[in-house]
């Protein structure tokens, strides 16, 4: 290892034990202007050190499945907007965030990315890029707007196969993923079949069952594998890679390994959801289960254990937050209009871009699920790639941001809601106790978070140019 420059160096960190996503080495890190400038033994002393003995330095996260002031249906409202979501994610570890710019159906592409850099320009503390949800396909968005949005930097977005103010039929699929090919972007897939779920629905109000438990029981396993299955098909039929979004167990990830079997190019992603709630959990008493109403929603322990060993032997390419900040006692969240609602019009989705990387730290590296080098291409590497802001993001190297995470792998602590940075009033993770947390988190070479500190400003965060998808399977 070499000096890049011998230039005096804004922050050195020594005795460091840097873990990538295929490597384990030790050494003094040298940070310039944001950016990483050496990595060697026994660099000269700074104004500005942490002593990383007995630590472990990975990259800062890339959370790239987000959602905060995304905008929603008359009377719904998420908790987080870019100031508290960015916060929430720099205190977890997370210095890249992807959120969504969401189409609505009648208006604009490209007003609605418009909307959103409004929205995060001068709120962001960690740096952002932006996916698309393209819910209206129409001919000037297909020809025109997404793929002017593609160049400019905005280079993947989500397909929708369930909701009705977002779903797509097959056929403007195809002209979405067509889109994507010629492009170079990537697609992401929401894999549920949308007329199963209603038709169960339907039968379940009818017959009286309307709390939160009963919102699994309208999503079984078998609408996402049918429509996992679909959107497969779909993108044979096209040529070119999706990313099948928050898998939650067995039947779909047999889609997917039998897709890969078959030399498809198709990418998975899970969430802690996955891994650390049950089906149990729709079920708690009252209307408490409604904090975990998500979709897919969480399964079965059998199927929580498929999600891990998925995750050990490679088929999950990304483990994301899937953050959707809606809050419990809030009328416009959980408890829509302030009151109790039956689970159809429960807000979809629970808060976690804090806990994300702690929780699958603690579970996955500290309990031997999988190993410090899966860990870091998981949660930063692989998303880094797959939306092309590799290696500027999600890698140690000479040149890349200066984005690190400081372990105090031995850390013990409980989680609670208190603790926590976003302005959701709950975590579904509440009481869980876990081994290891970030000391400091540092975001293009500034420490933000330093043991229970915060240093960050909002407006810090910088919106980033993705680059056209490569392929990594």
């Amino acid at each position: 290892m070499v000096i890049h420059s011998m230039r005096s160096f804004d922050l050195v960190i020594r005795n460091a034990t840097v873990a990538t996503a295929s490597d384990l080495f030790f050494c003094d890190i040298g940070i310039t202007d944001g950016r990483l400038t050496a990595l060697a033994e026994s660099l000269p002393p700074c104004n500005k050190e942490i002593d990383a003995k007995d630590k472990i330095i990975t990259p800062g996260g890339v959370d790239s499945h987000c959602h905060m002031d995304q905008p929603m249906p008359e009377g719904i409202q998420m908790a987080d907007d870019f100031a508290s979501g960015t916060l929430s994610a720099a205190c977890g570890g997370t210095t890249t965030v992807i959120p969504f710019a969401a189409q609505e159906k009648g208006s604009s592409l490209k007003n609605a990315v418009e909307d959103y850099h409004r929205k995060a320009a001068g709120n962001a503390h960690i740096d952002y890029a932006f996916h698309l949800i393209v819910t209206d396909p129409t001919e000037e968005v297909l020809r025109n707007e997404l793929p002017q949005l593609i160049k400019e930097g905005c280079s993947s977005f989500k397909i929708y196969m369930t909701y009705d103010d977002l779903k797509l039929n097959d056929e403007q699929i195809l002209d979405v993923l067509s889109v994507a090919r010629a492009q170079g972007a990537l697609a992401m897939v929401h894999a549920e079949n949308s007329d199963c779920i209603s038709w169960l629905t339907k039968r379940l109000l009818s017959a009286g069952k309307t709390g939160p438990r009963f919102h699994a029981d309208a999503r079984p396993l078998l609408v996402e594998r049918e429509a996992t299955h679909r959107a497969i098909a779909l993108s044979e039929l096209v040529d070119v890679p999706i990313l099948i979004v928050h898998v939650s167990g067995s039947e779909a990830i047999d889609q997917i390994r039998w897709a890969r079997r078959h030399g498809l190019n198709i990418y998975a992603e899970t969430c802690p959801q996955y891994l650390f709630l049950t089906a149990e959990d729709l079920g708690l008493e009252g209307y408490e289960g409604a904090k975990c109403v998500c979709s897919p929603p969480p399964r079965d322990k059998k199927n929580q254990e498929i999600v891990w060993n998925n995750l050990r032997n490679g088929l999950f390419t990304v483990f994301s937050s899937d953050h959707a900040p809606f809050s419990y006692e809030d009328p416009r969240g959980k408890k829509l209009g302030g009151r109790k609602v039956d689970f159809p019009y429960i807000p979809n989705g629970i808060p976690g871009i804090e806990t994300r990387l702690p929780l699958l730290f603690s579970e996955g590296v500290g309990k031997g699920r999988i190993n410090i080098h899966q860990f870091v291409a998981l949660t930063s590497t692989n998303p880094a790639k797959l939306y092309g802001l590799y290696p500027r993001k999600g890698s140690i190297a000479i040149g890349a941001d200066a984005d690190l995470i400081v372990w105090d792998k031995d850390r013990e602590l409980t989680i609670s809601n208190d603790m926590l940075h976003h302005n959701v009033d709950y975590t579904p993770y509440e009481g869980f106790k876990i081994k290891g947390w970030p000391d400091q988190i540092i975001s293009r070479g500034e420490i933000v978070y330093d043991k229970g500190e915060v240093f960050s400003n909002k407006g810090r965060g910088q919106f980033l140019e993705c680059s056209r998808h490569e392929t990594i399977l």
